[in-house]
């Protein structure tokens, strides 16, 4: 894929770029290595600063670079401009919190026949993220934020298709006051990805993406010994059962459904309700589905703007087609606008088989598949009937199904009576084939540090425990 801007809404290409050369590629790595050995000396208060200053650049820039977004991808503007205002808020979360996050952590110190015994979180060095266009500044701060606030350095690889939003990101963190090289935007395609990764250099590398790139990220990357974290595609199912509320149910599967016009990892893709409810809830949603506005993602008014790609517009038609070919129903939408542009409205298809496509392939569109069954545990086995694992909500109000579902639902989410969302505060990453570790709260600015294990002797000179927040690391 060629790295530039193409506009979704008229398939207009805006604006080209040339890959960065090898040779500027070898010395943007060989900066963030500086810029990780400077770094890593700073305090967490210094960090928190500099992070600060990236939050406040994202409020004051959020309609500038709101609309860059849309241009790039086609999320509408309301929606870009709520990412920036997220992305905001992480930066100060890590900010506030990461003084607590990094501090010595101590550990039974008579157990192990120690004077002290802890646990010290230091950074490892410059990290490679390999980053998507759907939320292309979320997906890039919610790693950026905990690894600078480590210590960490960060090489982005962003998606082919939102090259002027992958460097405005760049210089973020440059204008907050990051030293020269902490975070560095490289215009290459997928083939370069293992030349980096081979760098002595990088120490690690994660990727937001689909399942054939977690597999070649982590191939590269378990050739050098690099540590990784994937956050790959998810299929989540959105199960209501008797007892919901299904007014509230079909509202929020609206949303859950068509945000980011259908195009989120974590987004309600397969609607499995108990026959007792299924009638008034597919009338339910239908009716909301058939009411979201599909137009100019730059009006205010709009609901739902173009899929990102050409390609991603064709796979999600071709994913219905063969549903219908097949003797699925659709209850609203179906059909590709005659229209420049890379449009899809949103659809309910209904009768689904397990000859179908649609069954078990993930659909990155406003595409809801419609599932009747009879019982908690059908719902259950038809909910886990992916090799996919990422998010899953349940609709009920017996706690005692509560409880189960957040058992017996195999997803590194689980959200009961509320829609499937990354928040900093908790941790956020999926199970088989969605990938492994783990992104946002604690968990997540661990995941690349050196999680050192400190024993002192009764020999030896007091260590001290200052904690994170007053010594350079």
């Amino acid at each position: 894929m060629p790295i530039a801007t193409v506009n979704p809404a008229t398939g207009e290409v805006l604006k080209t770029f040339d890959p960065t050369p090898d040779g500027e590629v070898d010395a943007a790595i060989g900066r963030a290595d500086e810029a990780y050995r400077a770094l890593r000396g700073t305090t967490v208060a210094q960090r928190g600063a500099w992070l600060t200053a990236a939050a406040d650049l994202l409020d004051a820039e959020a309609e500038q670079i709101g609309r860059l977004m849309t241009t790039e991808m086609g999320k509408t503007l309301a929606a870009a401009k709520a990412e920036a205002a997220k992305c905001a808020t992480a930066c100060r979360y890590y900010a506030e919190n990461a003084a607590d996050f990094l501090a010595d952590a101590p550990a039974d110190a008579a157990a192990v026949g120690a004077r002290r015994a802890f646990v010290r979180y230091q950074p490892i060095g410059p990290v490679l993220a390999v980053m998507p266009w759907n939320f292309p500044l979320w997906q890039v701060v919610r790693f950026a934020a905990p690894a600078l606030m480590a210590g960490n350095t960060g090489l982005l690889k962003h998606a082919s298709n939102v090259p002027q939003t992958a460097l405005w990101l760049a210089e973020l963190f440059h204008r907050a006051g990051f030293p020269a090289g902490a975070f560095a935007t490289l215009l290459v395609g997928s083939d370069a990805v293992e030349r980096i990764i081979a760098d002595p250099r990088v120490r690690a590398a994660t990727l937001t993406g689909s399942e054939g790139a977690g597999r070649s990220i982590a191939a590269a990357a378990g050739r050098h010994l690099k540590k990784t974290v994937l956050e790959l595609g998810g299929s989540d199912p959105f199960v209501v059962m008797p007892s919901a509320d299904v007014a509230a149910a079909a509202e929020v599967a609206t949303t859950a459904r068509c945000q980011n016009n259908g195009q989120s990892c974590i987004a309600a893709k397969r609607f499995i309700v108990h026959t007792d409810v299924f009638d008034a809830f597919a009338e339910a949603f239908t009716v909301r589905m058939a009411k979201l506005r599909v137009g100019d993602p730059m009006d205010a008014g709009t609901d739902v703007g173009p899929l990102a790609t050409e390609r991603g517009r064709d796979d999600v038609d071709g994913q219905v087609r063969d549903a219908v070919d097949k003797g699925a129903r659709v209850l609203v939408g179906g059909e590709r606008p005659d229209r420049d542009g890379w449009w899809y409205p949103p659809t309910v298809v209904t009768d689904l088989t397990p000859a179908m496509r649609m069954w078990a392939e993930e659909v990155f569109g406003p595409v809801a598949g419609l599932y009747r069954v009879s019982s908690y545990d059908e719902a259950v086995e038809l909910a886990n009937g992916t090799a996919l694992g990422l998010g899953a909500n349940a609709w009920t109000r017996d706690p005692d199904e509560q409880e189960r579902f957040a058992t017996d639902l195999d997803a590194g989410s689980v959200f009961v009576n509320g829609m499937t969302t990354s928040y900093p505060q908790l941790p956020f990453g999926g199970v088989r084939n969605s990938g492994y570790g783990r992104e946002l709260s604690a968990l997540g600015m661990r995941e690349f540090c050196n999680i050192k294990t400190v024993w002192v002797g009764e020999g030896g000179a007091p260590a001290g425990n200052a904690g994170a927040g007053a010594h350079a690391e």
